[in-house]
């Protein structure tokens, strides 16, 4: 029998045991052993619960019992689970964590601790809820230079711009029906202004090239600026509103980003709506690839960490740590303003003030008086804002 313990008794918390509980037979098979939960971690009491008898309020608990194997921390922030998850390590224990917040931050050294006692850190949900995307970077995707890796990675701000595109809806309106749903939060900060999308994406960064990627540095904005009339133009183009989290290599480095995106009919992401996430890779020999499905919610979260746990304890022996190569080594992103592409703009001038500024346009027309919207062709961030200078800006969205 392999016991583990839970640190965290929430809703990811108990989508574990329910999870390992529920399934325990075909886990069980795939593992050749038993998974037990012994403890659970948590600041308060579930009376009533099935696990009322394993709660434990002091983590020190689960450090010194000799007979716990795997702890899986489901608690949020980094602290205190940074202090609780190198504890851990420290006493021989592997790890399986759906902390985002943790990984984007701590990952590099937490993996080294791991590979240094010949343990293991393991992270799959931490993005892309139940889309196996970590896995596959470090075990199938491993005979490829990952070329671009992009993708819609936050649920909530994807429902609300499907809602916003199906329905006509402003952004005010959609936020409090993703709120009464339960999608976002009371303080949306973190989903709507791409900071939670920020974090995934400096981990996958990581992943891909194998260097500690700072999320502080990379330029991100979100979807508070964007509206009903920003999605009736994108309508006219036939192409949908979509917040990206998008790295691309250039040179022997990559350039990150997060912001809304015009995506067209012909790219992947384009028929990926409601709370799903998706992520696009591209690799120079496989070319294109795309990992689709439920990016949040308790149990495809929980199955993402479940799946963790099989993985460590069919690795459960002496000198058996999966290799994970993430080095603490800081990553020098290449300025995203080096970076082209192509700008829907919309001004408050005429269609003349543009093409003076901007050169060869391509006007849109979506039946909105007093302004002039177009398409630029392709050029650089800095370019844009030099450019910009010369016109009546109301927003841009890029194109992807």
């Amino acid at each position: 029998m392999i016991q583990i313990a839970v640190m965290g008794y929430g809703t990811i918390g108990s989508g574990v045991v329910e999870v390992i509980e529920k399934n325990a037979e075909i886990i069980r098979a795939r593992v050749g052993d038993e998974i037990r939960v012994k403890y659970v971690l948590d600041l308060r009491d579930f009376p009533g619960d099935p696990i009322e008898s394993r709660v434990v309020h002091d983590y020190q608990v689960i450090a010194n019992d000799p007979e716990v194997a795997i702890v899986v921390e489901t608690m949020g922030g980094v602290e205190p689970a940074y202090t609780f998850v190198k504890e851990m390590l420290l006493h021989g224990k592997s790890v399986s964590t759906s902390n985002k917040n943790l990984v984007a931050e701590k990952g590099a050294e937490l993996i080294a601790i791991a590979k240094e006692r010949e343990l293991n850190f393991q992270f799959e949900a931490s993005v892309g809820g139940g889309i196996p995307i970590i896995r596959s970077i470090y075990k199938s995707l491993t005979a490829d230079v990952i070329e671009e890796i992009s993708g819609i990675l936050n649920g909530t701000t994807n429902y609300m711009l499907t809602k916003m595109t199906e329905d006509g809806s402003d952004y005010a309106t959609v936020l409090k029906e993703a709120q009464d749903l339960g999608y976002a939060e009371r303080d949306p900060g973190a989903d709507v202004e791409g900071h939670d999308a920020c974090r995934k994406i400096a981990i996958l960064t990581s992943l891909i090239s194998g260097k500690q990627v700072d999320f502080q540095k990379i330029h991100t904005e979100g979807i508070t600026g964007i509206t009903p009339e920003d999605i009736r133009y994108a309508l006219a183009m036939k192409k949908r509103i979509r917040l990206v989290a998008s790295s691309v290599r250039t040179g022997d480095t990559y350039t990150a980003l997060v912001a809304p995106f015009l995506v067209g009919e012909e790219h992947p992401l384009y028929t990926v709506n409601g709370v799903f996430n998706a992520v696009f890779v591209h690799g120079n020999m496989l070319g294109d690839a795309m990992f689709y499905g439920s990016g949040a919610g308790k149990l495809p979260t929980a199955s993402a960490v479940v799946a963790d746990v099989v993985d460590i304890a069919k690795h459960h022996a002496p000198n058996r740590n999966i290799p994970i190569q993430w080095d603490q080594e800081e990553l020098t992103l290449r300025d995203y303003k080096t970076f082209s592409y192509r700008f829907f703009v919309r001004t408050k001038g005429s269609a003349e003030e543009a093409k003076a500024a901007f050169g060869e346009i391509e006007t849109v027309s979506a039946g909105i008086a007093g302004e002039t919207a177009f398409l630029t062709t392709e050029m650089t961030e800095a370019a844009f804002e030099e450019k910009a200078k010369g016109v009546s800006l109301i927003s841009r969205i890029r194109v992807k």
